[in-house]
């Protein structure tokens, strides 16, 4: 096999070991011990994927991956070590090279800023992201259900603090529609999002919100970006790094059209730490996570878990990582002997290798390898000598990130936080009329009051502005990407029509208040304007 159909992942058992492209949105797992190698391995496959035509999406929660963005140097004071281990395995034609290279950052310090909506990340995600009990998981998916059937939208935090104390005021009659409401749970939550408010998560909730398009993008040599998350920072929050990466994959398995098994991904998913998020998920999460694992590789994208421990995966998802790159891990411990046991038993035999031994005894640098064949079937394991990266070890410099963060094909598209009409609002501006119009009660008499206009805008009114506003903000991104060069699989006249279906079909359902009206408004109105 060579380079066009696999990548080159070091000699092992006096072959050269490869991963099949073809088989690549099957999954793997890279784990081992801190400081075995994993890293390395990881920027080697990133540099790999990117050289295939493969965009890769990659957290670095250490700062080391921003490396594959520069060419290593011969200065570098492992230069010649590098050399050698490249002559050793047979890499040919070993020079170093950068790979293109898009930086994000949920905080927009170090990257381009990512954000998502309230309504996209659901309740689901939010309530682990909180840690919610049973009965206040259900009362924030009652608070949803509430701002949906009243036609409001949930853009940011400060939208679902506004529709928390709003359910509040409703839970008598909330309660007899959806179930108990009690101010207790409300308050809970409320205590939850003001947490999140103070470590920051407000700035990842709100738009312009990401578009998965971004990552699928190549530069003028064919070569696919790397897209690097800084996590530096957001792993000082592990929930928060988990579930947004959870809430990644997930968007990415919705919006995807189904392909198959191409002759290479479409996109190559790293998830470091991937113990985060299993740990202390509840079963309903757990499930969701393994049917996105399970389904995401048929439209083309590869996810591969980063652990120091395999038995940090749970069996169900476990099984389906074809892929496997094991470093080296430390008998100290009970739990280690029996993550020793359980990695060598993941293994296609090697009459040739004792692979519980080897594990214990690889230096850093090396790894047991398996990956899946032409046929599927998982390739004998082989101890293997890992290939050096081509791109710099080590993190790259604030005047280098600058510099690429300057002439990223993203551009400003983010750089802005756009706060258009939505739940926060909304319900402040009622509150204001009730306010207002209470007082003229009491000055004027309520005769005087009702035969006076109306406070509020009427309806058509309101939906023409707001519509009109929804409708040229979308089409105007579709059609700024494609003046740009920037590509995007949104139709700029269906975008626009589907964001003014929507914001009418918001309108609507929130003036005749019957629930669920506003929900069958939209849908119909986003087909006829489309």
């Amino acid at each position: 096999m060579d380079e066009s159909a696999g990548i080159f992942l070091g000699k092992g058992g006096g072959e050269k070991q490869y991963l099949n492209l073809a088989r690549a949105n099957r999954h793997g797992l890279i784990a081992g011990a801190t400081g075995t190698g994993k890293t390395v391995t990881v920027q080697g496959l990133a540099e790999s994927f990117s050289r295939a035509g493969v965009p890769v999406f990659v957290a670095d929660v250490k700062g080391d991956l921003s490396g594959v963005a520069m060419p290593g140097s011969e200065d570098f004071k492992h230069h010649d070590k590098l050399i050698e281990r490249a002559e050793e395995i047979g890499l040919e034609d070993y020079r170093y090279a950068d790979s293109p290279t898009i930086f994000w950052d949920l905080y927009g310090q170090k990257g381009h800023p990512i954000r998502t909506t309230i309504s996209e990340m659901g309740p689901l995600l939010l309530g682990r992201l909180m840690d919610l009990s049973d009965a206040q998981q259900g009362v924030l998916e009652i608070a949803f259900r509430f701002a949906d059937d009243e036609g409001m939208l949930l853009l940011d935090l400060e939208d679902l603090q506004a529709m928390m104390v709003a359910t509040a005021e409703h839970a008598k009659e909330l309660s007899a529609q959806y179930g108990n409401v009690s101010k207790q749970s409300v308050g809970a939550i409320q205590r939850k999002l003001l947490q999140l408010d103070n470590q920051g998560a407000a700035e990842f909730f709100g738009e312009p919100a990401l578009d998965i398009d971004d990552f699928f993008r190549s530069d003028g040599h064919d070569r696919g970006f790397v897209n690097i998350l800084m996590a530096e920072k957001l792993m000082e929050n592990p929930k928060l790094y988990a579930t947004f990466l959870l809430w990644l994959m997930s968007e990415l398995f919705e919006a995807m059209p189904e392909v198959g098994d191409p002759d290479k991904p479409r996109l190559v998913f790293f998830f470091d730490e991937a113990h985060l998020l299993f740990d202390d998920a509840p079963k309903a999460l757990q499930d969701k996570i393994e049917q996105v694992v399970r389904l995401i590789r048929s439209k083309g994208i590869g996810v591969y878990f980063i652990t120091q421990n395999p038995i940090d995966i749970p069996e169900e998802v476990g099984g389906q990582l074809g892929n496997r790159v094991q470093h080296a891990l430390r008998a100290f411990t009970p739990r280690d002997k029996r993550a020793i046991k359980a990695a060598a038993e993941t293994f296609r035999i090697n009459p040739d290798l004792d692979v519980e031994t080897a594990i214990t005894e690889l230096k850093v640098g090396e790894a047991l390898i398996s990956t899946l064949m032409e046929d599927g079937a998982p390739s004998p394991v082989e101890r293997t000598l890992i290939r050096p990266p081509r791109s710099r070890m080590g993190p790259i410099s604030t005047g280098e990130r600058a510099a690429i963060i300057a002439a990223s094909p993203i551009g400003d598209i983010y750089a802005e936080r756009v706060d258009r009409e939505s739940a926060a609002e909304v319900l402040e501006q009622k509150a204001q009329d009730a306010a207002e119009t209470a007082k003229e009660v009491e000055e004027k008499g309520e005769k005087a009051v009702r035969q006076r206009p109306r406070r509020s805008k009427s309806l058509w009114a309101r939906v023409g502005r707001a519509a009109a506003g929804a409708a040229a903000a979308s089409a105007g991104a579709a059609l700024g990407r494609r003046m740009s060069g920037r590509t995007s699989r949104a139709n700029p006249t269906a975008s626009a029509a589907s964001a003014a279906g929507s914001t009418i079909g918001n309108e609507i359902g929130r003036a005749i208040g019957v629930p669920g009206v506003g929900r069958f408004v939209r849908g119909v109105l986003g087909g006829l304007l489309r």
